[in-house]
């Protein structure tokens, strides 16, 4: 087996792999909408390796259906990949969207059937007796050529579209375990990308792309996407096993609890109470634990001490400034204002202020 064969055969079992991975995703029942985007993304991914193995390994010997098959079926649908990594993006950070309402943004997957558009009609026309031909040869020459040249709207497409996923995750204040999926999800294809582009210009350049073809033809390109769905197919078998408990929230429902414990934490001052409890704030807001925490952790990015505590703090510097309390030991400011332990007051001021209650202290008078 020569080295062509062997990537070929790569090429082979990540199609495979992804159309399975696709299958078991879509039929996901844990959430579903985030599922069932991945299950495209990754089927569209499959659907260009099958293209390269099909079409671009066995049409020279292949039968007249094969040649036809080759002319008509779409395979290589990559314009929506971009938006579809978007809104996948918008899912697992917590933000909800109206799927309807976007199909403008895939219209543009019109040129990725343009060839197969033509030659279908082509086809017809042979069939019903319009043309002596079933694909004549100038169909064939701007099929050709077409194929060459949208390959840059695509990729332009698909970088656009990942800049926005990536601007997108960087602004939400989303910390959770699909957030970080996601963030490698986007990685992984910013790669792929950059040795896409690496083929992409010297392959589009008069002259170069038949000496770019003979030397190593499109396995730099294939390669690496078959090992991208591969990665994306045992990844995303692991992430469609979280739990729906484990889901984020949506980032309008975070803002509204964190936006209640703040009213709570500011009208009623609970924090004060050394040992105010989850159980105490779900009591006083009738939210549940599980949503507290998630708010928490995902709009903010702090557990529920670390949030409690900064409050804490606010009170302890509001009181060392204020001469009222001069009477009074730093320690004994720290439990009037809600501490219980020395140690944890004086760890949790400096990573605050990034100073020692004592320094500080001293630096206002």
């Amino acid at each position: 087996m020569n080295s062509s064969n062997f990537f070929d055969l790569i090429i082979l079992f990540g199609t495979i792999q992804g159309f399975i991975t696709s299958i078991l995703l879509f039929r996901s029942k844990k959430n579903k909408r985030s599922n069932r985007l991945l299950a495209i993304i990754i089927l569209l991914f499959s659907l260009a390796g099958l293209n390269m193995y099909l079409f671009l390994t066995l049409n020279t010997a292949g039968p007249i259906i094969l040649q036809i098959a080759e002319q008509i079926v779409p395979l290589i649908i990559i314009m929506p990949l971009g938006p579809l990594i978007f809104f996948y993006t918008k899912i697992n950070i917590g933000q909800d969207f109206n799927f309807k309402k976007q199909k403008l943004h895939f219209t543009s997957t019109i040129l990725d059937l343009i060839p197969s558009m033509l030659s279908l009609t082509a086809l017809i026309s042979f069939l019903i007796g319009f043309s002596d031909t079933l694909f004549p040869h100038s169909i064939i020459f701007f099929n050709e050529a077409y194929e060459k040249y949208v390959d840059v709207p695509r990729w332009l497409s698909l970088s656009i579209y990942l800049v926005f996923a990536i601007k997108l995750l960087r602004k939400s204040q989303v910390h959770h375990r699909s957030s970080t999926w996601v963030k490698h999800l986007l990685i992984a294809i910013t790669i792929f990308q950059i040795l896409w582009l690496s083929h992409l210009i010297p392959y589009i350049l008069p002259g170069f792309s038949n000496k770019l073809l003979d030397l190593v033809g499109w396995y730099p390109i294939y390669i690496p996407l078959t090992l991208l769905v591969y990665w994306l197919g045992i990844n995303g078998i692991i992430q469609s096993r979280v739990s729906s408990r484990n889901t984020p929230l949506d980032i309008s429902e975070s803002k509204d609890i964190v936006s209640k414990l703040n009213q709570l934490m500011d009208q009623e001052q609970v924090y004060l109470n050394a040992n105010l409890t989850l159980n105490e704030l779900v009591n006083r807001t009738g939210i549940p634990q599980k949503k507290i925490s998630q708010a928490l952790n995902q709009y903010l990015g702090k557990s529920l001490n670390e949030y409690i505590n900064e409050f804490r703090i606010e009170e302890v510097k509001e009181k060392l400034a204020d001469s009222a309390y001069d009477h009074l030991t730093i320690t004994g400011i720290a439990l009037e204002s809600g501490f219980n332990s020395q140690a944890t007051f004086q760890r949790t001021f400096k990573s605050i202020t990034k100073e020692t209650p004592k320094s500080f202290r001293t630096s206002l008078k």
